[in-house]
């Protein structure tokens, strides 16, 4: 046999007071604000892109240490050609192309800051 439905009452719901006034709102800030556009800016971003090319550097140097061409002369007439390949300075190529990708996009970031952001016009 089932259980006879029951319907759940509400309480009634207690209508408070509800602030109003100056204390509705937090006091505004009057500290300065932070400035996107600073100069400065575009010397960090020059640092970053002759890092990044030292990093573009140090890639093709690892690179060419992992790769090494194998040459076996059996006899005159026959010689066998192959590359071996190293995991470890190949690796590290990878990596310093990341690297340098990463401080590319940071430098354009940080040369549009130092040239396009400029703070608001404060309304009046």
């Amino acid at each position: 046999m089932l259980a006879p439905q029951s319907h759940e009452k509400l309480l009634t719901v207690i209508d408070l007071p509800q602030p109003t006034g100056a204390d509705l709102w937090p006091p505004e800030d009057t500290r300065r604000e932070a400035r996107l556009h600073k100069p400065l800016r575009a010397l960090v971003g020059a640092v970053e892109v002759i890092l990044a090319a030292l990093a573009v550097w140090g890639a093709f140097a690892c690179w060419k240490a992992g790769v090494v061409p194998v040459v076996i002369t059996y006899s005159e007439t026959t010689t066998l050609e192959s590359q071996r390949y190293f995991g470890g300075p190949l690796a590290g190529a990878i990596g310093l192309v990341v690297l340098a990708a990463i401080l590319l996009v940071d430098a354009i970031r940080q040369f549009l800051l130092a040239v396009r952001a400029k703070g608001r016009k404060p309304k009046d």
